[in-house]
């Protein structure tokens, strides 16, 4: 009769191959983690001036009144605000944005005054030249001529900082012409050791 040997690894060698694997995935994260930050700020980027552009043609093409609010940390809400007579029914929320929990409609020092296209100062988050009262806050009031106004038929022109704390250059901001409704999409850059917004 013959014997034969199950061979097998050692627990030396599995405790080597566990080891290297972890070290490896250690390396591919902390490689790749500035990437998934720099995709969150361009997701973020992206929602916001998607929704201001998208609300605006709704706008025009379904001839009602939309709001958009911006609250920090990251949060972006759209209402929809009906004409009546005489008096608008209260409006009521069509859709609520998020953005990545690392970025936030937030300012930091280092930023430019005045902001992009000559509007806000660089000292808060959301700046309009008008508060909606009917809504509370700060807002932007899309019109079917595609005009931004306040809740009174004033125009407002107003911007949108988003930022991820700490990273000055990542930021990014949103501009809204109100006379037109013109959006304008922009981004931070260090040019010859002055901070400037750069038209994306």
């Amino acid at each position: 009769m013959t014997s034969h040997k199950n061979r097998g690894f050692s627990l030396l060698e599995m405790l080597i191959v566990v080891a290297i694997g972890f070290t490896m995935a250690g390396i591919t994260f902390m490689t790749l983690m500035p990437l998934f930050k720099q995709n969150h700020i361009v997701a973020a980027y992206d929602t916001t001036l998607g929704a201001v552009r998208n609300y605006r043609n709704l706008s025009i093409t379904n001839s009602q009144r939309y709001i958009l609010t911006f609250a920090s940390p990251g949060t972006i809400t759209v209402w929809n605000w009906r004409a009546g007579t005489p008096v608008s029914p209260p409006p009521t929320v069509v859709g609520t944005y998020t953005l990545p929990p690392d970025v936030q409609i937030a300012v930091q020092a280092g930023f430019p005054n005045p902001g992009p296209d000559g509007f806000g100062t660089g000292a808060t988050g959301v700046s309009t030249d008008y508060n909606c009262i009917v809504v509370g806050q700060s807002c932007l009031v899309f019109y079917p001529d595609g005009s931004a106004q306040d809740d009174i038929g004033n125009f407002n022109n107003g911007i949108v900082y988003i930022t991820r704390p700490g990273e000055l250059y990542s930021s990014r901001a949103v501009t809204v012409w109100g006379a037109t409704g013109r959006v304008r999409g922009w981004r931070l850059y260090n040019q010859g050791g002055a901070n400037k917004w750069v038209q994306q």
